[in-house]
């Protein structure tokens, strides 16, 4: 109190607007749009600033869910590299002066360069500048392409599109290294689609089956049922392998393992004709004809694939890219303005690109930051971010996504649409030009107003539809895949992350410090190396306890030299399980110009230039790698160390349990009879609250929250972490940090290995405070400082923390976190963050970034503990809305950020005392596979999971009898109860 606080002035409302209540939040539907992808989403604006990003419930494609790009997406609107002005020769000039110096210099022929465009009044205007200068054309480039697909289809169907994919129909799914949970085409709709087959009903336990096929692990692979591992190089020929089991004839493939697993997929495909999905992640346009050929041997055509509805985000063709780079480096492109694309970055030779840019007499940016193809253009006029933007998407044919704007432009940045029109000679602006485009297909001024409030058009329901299969080019593929070139000792794969993906997620700290689903590495990319590669290039055997503690536990990884076509590159190695022993993977996305901002500094190296053209498609496969080990380490920022949980010193089910559908079918109870045999002797599952403690039970009348998670539909995709970073104002504390195991997240998702190393059955578990009714870290703090509410939360009284860390100490589940330095800038000392904390983490204190804190959560200083509060100011905003309407709370009055964010409603949340509540039904409809963490300590979590059941027909063990199952309990609890 004796301290002198700075004076900050506040400017009150002299005249305040009608429609703004100061410190009440308005959602206002708008759309999520990078480079081809499309989510419908809500904005939350809290005075005037957007803070928090959800996903919109009216949409009938992504059904309110999100991915951790989407949820981050609401920071890079306070970038501090965001372009803030129109320049040309990196000098500042206004916009008039652009419009007239472009004026008089723009002449065909034009290219428009641009990532996949979802828009269609943007494709009109397009049109328009086209069709101005003779000899004019758009050209769509994707980084990463979908080619292969788009160029089968046109050579089976006639179409050069893509179909929309149905997961939900499918009973059997086979995937070929495609990502569909994590990257591939539309995860957040695929995502919601396939968590469909995996809801287990106990009174009727069936399930969809995933049978997937890769060389690098992935995340969805790790949810698969089954997983096969294969090279590169063989992709073609596990595809024909495929197609001729299917039909019936002979698999001649000489790795028995996979020959096993291509009969398997094909027998599973055939029971289950009409009910069938293939897909594939390759670029390899023969590979895309024969899985297209497997499609219509199974029947999924108008089942589980619809050609009636067409998916519109992804339509560069690499060939199209390939010609304009020859044109320009032949001096026959009069002018290029490029938007969205970036092919100085992520085109595999783009030097060529770079001196053909040079051999163009204009060249326009409308990037809104200096990206790699920015900073070589004359010109650059900055485009609005898309939350301060007008616009229309058309992800799939006939759904319609609106975007609107939600602040006012923080920049002198202007829509690139404005500069189309304007050099196309129109005498309307952007959005003149939107609302006359859909005033006459929406009826009128109140349609439109409609449409800007739902965010969305969507069509009546129609009838899925196949297509015309043309197979005169079957057999030329299958001749194509047979004569593949065969790969050398080591083959290579680049892939997308999910945060980072193609780049575009680089410069938002949030993506970089959340972790990989299936490294659980921060900062950086990497060599991907498997268990028996390590002990040959790395000398380290994860089966030696010795050697895979040292690896585990110390940051610093070896570093391996990788080498194609001559081009090199040198990154850490980290041993991954579920890859291919001859097959190494590198993350594309990283080694990005400095200039997008302090993220991007030090992180990763540019994996694009191992990339190659391949006939008409961009390979990202390459089959002749040369590794070495450098003898130099690196360190890398990893959040887990430990995956595995069925060791040889013991097998910890009290904190993960999963099981076979075959096991579950045979023996329902399982999981309740071992929880009931482990607590048998202090009163068993009824009386385990009363007689395992010496403290008193306390009735808990009112509101009892809990929250219960589904391991069976969580894919560990990380939207719920980056939603608890936005809503909660967790700190980003930077590599170095990370590096000390000093990491924020108040959630984070556990990945567990069990079984087969090399090809590891993974599980996916998010873990947050278990807000325990007999918690201990309660009981250890010296000053009270936490406390449990009535309501059953655990809570946090930050003034009160001096910072003993008693509380983390005693917590059993880690998930408390310290705030080892002033990460927000929320002391009231100076000078005590510099040299401190890291660049990122001050640029994260920069006045525009802290636009983005949520005003209802405190913002924490240096010396105290913080953890999840289940969103206590949303419980809170909640029973305020429903006692100003004079009723009870009801379940539809809240969502806590994990919930409303995840694609696939694995995480449920109420009332337990409510009997009508979802969390009350979902606990009694699924009493089998219901579990709490580490539940015989007896703090007693208020947050259940649900066992992850995979559909299997194999036991992984004999199913046996009741009586086994006791025994076999009572057994366990002896063994440890004598260690």
């Amino acid at each position: 109190a004796s301290c002198e606080m700075p004076v900050k002035k506040a400017i009150p409302f002299a005249n305040k607007p009608e429609d703004i209540v100061p410190g009440v939040s308005k959602y206002y539907a708008t759309t999520y749009v990078q480079d081809g992808d499309v989510v419908s989403v809500l904005a939350k604006v809290r005075d005037g600033r957007p803070i928090k990003i959800e996903g919109n419930d009216l949409s009938p494609i992504t059904k309110g869910g999100t991915s951790a790009r989407v949820q981050a997406s609401v920071l890079d609107l306070y970038d501090t590299a965001r372009l803030r002005f129109p320049t040309i020769d990196g000098k500042e000039v206004t916009f008039e002066a652009i419009d007239k110096a472009v004026a008089g210099i723009l002449a065909g022929p034009v290219v428009v360069l641009t990532s996949t465009i979802t828009s269609p009044s943007t494709q009109q205007a397009i049109n328009q500048l086209v069709a101005k200068f003779p000899g004019s054309r758009h050209v769509t480039y994707d980084a990463v392409s979908y080619s292969g697909m788009l160029l089968a289809n046109e050579a089976t169907y006639g179409k050069k599109t893509i179909p929309s994919y149905h997961f939900e129909n499918a009973k059997a799914i086979v995937s070929i290294g495609a990502d569909f949970l994590g990257t591939w085409l539309s995860p957040v709709e695929f995502a919601k689609q396939y968590a469909t087959g995996k809801k287990l009903d106990e009174k009727n336990p069936e399930m969809s089956k995933h049978i997937h096929f890769e060389s690098v692990a992935s995340l969805t692979g790790s949810n698969a049922d089954e997983k096969y591992l294969h090279r590169p190089s063989e992709t073609g020929a596990v595809v024909a392998a495929l197609l001729s089991a299917v039909n019936g004839q002979a698999v001649t493939i000489a790795d028995a393992k996979l020959k096993a697993g291509i009969e398997k997929a094909a027998k599973t495909l055939n029971a289950n004709k009409g009910a069938a999905l293939v897909v594939s992640g390759s670029n390899d346009v023969n590979v895309q004809i024969l899985v297209n050929a497997i499609n219509e041997a199974v029947g999924a055509g108008g089942k589980t694939i619809d050609w009636s509805v067409t998916v519109n985000t992804r339509q560069g063709v690499d060939a199209d890219f390939a010609k304009l780079v020859e044109e320009m480096n032949a001096g026959s492109v009069g002018a290029l303005l490029v938007h969205g694309a970036n092919p100085a970055y992520t085109w595999y030779d783009a030097e060529k690109f770079k001196a053909g840019l040079k051999k163009v007499r204009t060249t326009i940016s409308f990037s809104s930051k200096l990206d790699e193809t920015a900073e070589l253009c004359k010109y650059v006029v900055p485009d609005h971010n898309y939350l301060e933007s007008w616009g229309d998407a058309e992800p799939i044919t006939g759904h319609y996504s609106f975007i609107q704007p939600t602040i006012y432009p923080l920049f002198k940045t202007r829509q690139w649409q404005d500069s189309l029109l304007k050099w196309s000679g129109a005498t309307t602006d952007y959005l003149a030009f939107l609302k006359a485009f859909w005033s006459a297909k929406v009826g009128g001024e109140t349609g439109w107003d409609k449409a800007l409030q739902d965010g969305v058009i969507n069509p009546a329901a129609s009838v899925l539809s196949g297509a015309a299969f043309n197979g005169a080019s079957v057999a030329a593929a299958v001749a194509a895949v047979g004569t593949a070139k065969k790969g050398g000792e080591i083959e290579l794969v680049l892939y997308e992350k999910v945060a980072i993906g193609a780049g575009q997620g680089a410069a938002n700290p949030w993506l970089q410090e959340l972790p990989d689903p299936v490294t659980r590495a921060t900062w950086d990319n990497y060599v991907i190396v498997s268990p028996a590669l390590a002990r040959t290039l790395l000398n380290i055997d994860l089966n030696n306890g010795g050697q895979a503690d040292a690896y585990e536990v110390n940051p610093p990884k070896k570093v391996v030299k990788v080498t194609v076509n001559g081009k090199s590159v040198e990154l850490p190695a980290l041993i991954i399980p579920g890859t291919h022993p001859n097959t190494i993977g590198i993350a594309v996305g990283y080694g990005r110009s400095e200039k997008l901002g302090k993220s991007v500094v030090g992180t990763g190296k540019n994996a694009y230039p191992f990339a190659s053209l391949n006939g008409a498609t961009v390979s990202f496969v390459n089959s002749n790698v040369t590794i070495t080990a450098t003898g130099d380490k690196y360190p890398v920022a990893l959040t887990q160390t430990h995956s595995r949980y069925d060791t040889a010193q013991g097998n910890r089910t009290e904190v993960m349990k999963e099981l076979t559908l075959a096991e579950y079918k045979a023996h329902p109870t399982e999981i309740r009879e071992e929880r009931e045999a482990e607590l048998k002797p202090w009163g068993g599952l009824e009386k385990f609250e009363s007689q395992g403690t010496i403290y008193p039970v306390y009735d808990r009348p009112g509101i009892k929250w809990g929250m219960s998670v589904d391991l069976n539909t969580c894919n560990g995709c990380g939207a719920c972490v980056v939603a608890c970073n936005a809503e909660n104002n967790v700190s980003v504390v930077g590599k170095p940090e990370v590096l000390r195991g000093h990491e924020m997240h108040w959630l984070r998702i556990d990945r567990y290995f069990s079984g087969d190393m090399d090809n590891p059955n993974v599980v996916f578990q998010p873990m947050m405070c278990q807000h325990c009714d007999n918690a201990p870290c309660e009981n250890v703090c010296p000053v009270a400082a936490t406390n449990h509410s009535s309501e059953g939360l655990n809570q946090m009284t930050y003034n009160r923390c001096i910072g003993t860390r008693y509380c983390a100490n005693n917590c059993p589940y880690k998930v408390r976190r310290f705030n080892w330095a002033d990460y927000n800038g929320s002391d009231s000392f100076a000078d005590n963050q510099e040299g401190i904390v890291s660049d990122v983490v001050l640029d994260m204190n920069d006045d525009l970034t802290r636009m983005v804190l949520n005003p209802d959560v405190t913002v924490r200083s240096r010396g105290v503990i913080e953890k999840c509060s289940f969103c206590v100011q949303r419980l809170q905003a909640s029973k305020l809305a429903a006692k100003n309407e004079s009723r009870p709370m009801v379940d539809s009055d809240l969502k806590v950020a994990c919930q409303q964010a995840c694609p696939t409603n694995a995480i449920n949340f109420g009332n337990a005392n409510d009997a009508n509540s979802s969390i009350t039904k979902t606990r009694k409809e699924n009493p089998n596979r219901q579990f709490y963490v580490l539940e015989q300590l007896h703090v007693l979590p208020n947050v259940t999971y649900m066992a992850k059941v995979r559909n299997l027909e194999e036991e992984h063990h004999a199913a046996g009898t009741k009586e086994e199952h006791e025994a076999a309990g009572a057994e366990k609890k002896e063994a440890a109860t004598t260690h």
